[in-house]
């Protein structure tokens, strides 16, 4: 992974991170999970709209053989992923959410082996063995050393699998359109089934309280929109299976973020994982560059 990939990746994962406690301080700000996921959608689609109509941006419409693809993974990546992981998080704390959501690089990396036919290299799986580990690790400091299977850890577990797919499937789209553009497509499409929420959507907002509807407003413009889009544009220059490998990071962010932000303090078998976690990604990262100094030292 090069330095460029490698930014954009990084500062992804960061915003994607704070949007676990972003989402948590709006649910205790008073807002519904059904209004909240459509409210933070419609604000990332209006900005997504403005960058449509802006000249420079050469904005172009879908082809038709592509349509249903890109509506189906707009229902898959945006509406399943977010209302799974926005449900969930009404009865699961933002760490533990974000800890479930970070075992996504092995389904990722998985469907992107058999699907994409990307090879992984030895070390890539020994830091996908790693990072699980980390994982579990995380999970369990989080729940007390106990891991039950309730409603909302099975939602959080639901969106998981949707992301990993839409991971996946939109790569080949990346040879046809701009990953920005791209986004816009899937944002505008995943919100649409939402709007099932709307009636009673402004008098929740109404009634919420400012530190809820600020961070409303902060997880619409920065994990829902901006990260969405730079996530994309690191898929279009990267593998699949080698970026899946830093969302290990996630986690372990997101804990120091609710810690900061809601006081929700991570256990050491938390700090344990989140450690495991970070290691499996230096795995990956680290020697795979000296890999390929070497491969381009031989050449």
């Amino acid at each position: 992974m090069n330095k460029k990939i490698f930014i954009i990746a990084i500062i992804t994962v960061i915003g994607w991170a704070s949007g676990f406690a972003g989402i948590r301080a709006s649910l205790l700000g008073g807002f519904s999970a059904g209004h909240l996921v459509l409210y933070r959608f419609l604000i990332a689609s209006l900005i997504f709209l403005l960058y449509a109509i802006y000249p420079r941006s050469n904005f172009k419409l879908p082809k038709k053989k592509d349509f249903l693809l890109i509506f189906s993974l707009g229902i898959i990546g945006i509406t399943f992923y977010h209302l799974g992981v926005t449900f969930g998080q009404e009865t699961v704390s933002a760490g533990t959410a974000s800890m479930i959501v970070g075992s996504a690089p092995i389904f990722t990396t998985l469907i992107a082996i058999f699907i994409l036919k990307e090879k992984m290299e030895w070390f890539g799986w020994v830091g996908l063995g790693a990072g699980f580990i980390g994982i579990c690790l995380i999970t369990l400091g989080s729940t007390g050393a106990t891991f039950t299977l309730s409603k909302g850890l099975l939602l959080v577990f639901f969106a998981t699998i949707s992301t990993s797919f839409f991971f996946v499937y939109q790569k080949p789209l990346f040879q046809r359109y701009h990953p920005i553009e791209l986004t816009a497509y899937f944002t505008w499409a995943g919100t649409i089934p939402m709007l099932i929420y709307l009636p009673g959507l402004f008098h929740n907002i109404q009634h919420a309280t400012l530190e809820g509807n600020l961070a409303a407003i902060y997880v619409g413009i920065v994990p829902a929109a901006l990260c969405y889009a730079t996530w994309a544009i690191a898929l279009s220059l990267g593998n699949v299976s080698t970026l899946s490998s830093m969302l290990y990071l996630e986690p372990p962010i997101a804990i120091i973020i609710a810690w900061v932000w809601l006081n929700e303090l991570p256990s050491v078998l938390s700090m344990t994982g989140g450690f495991i976690a970070i290691s499996s990604v230096a795995i990956v990262n680290i020697i795979g560059h000296r890999k390929r100094r070497v491969e381009e030292g031989a050449s």
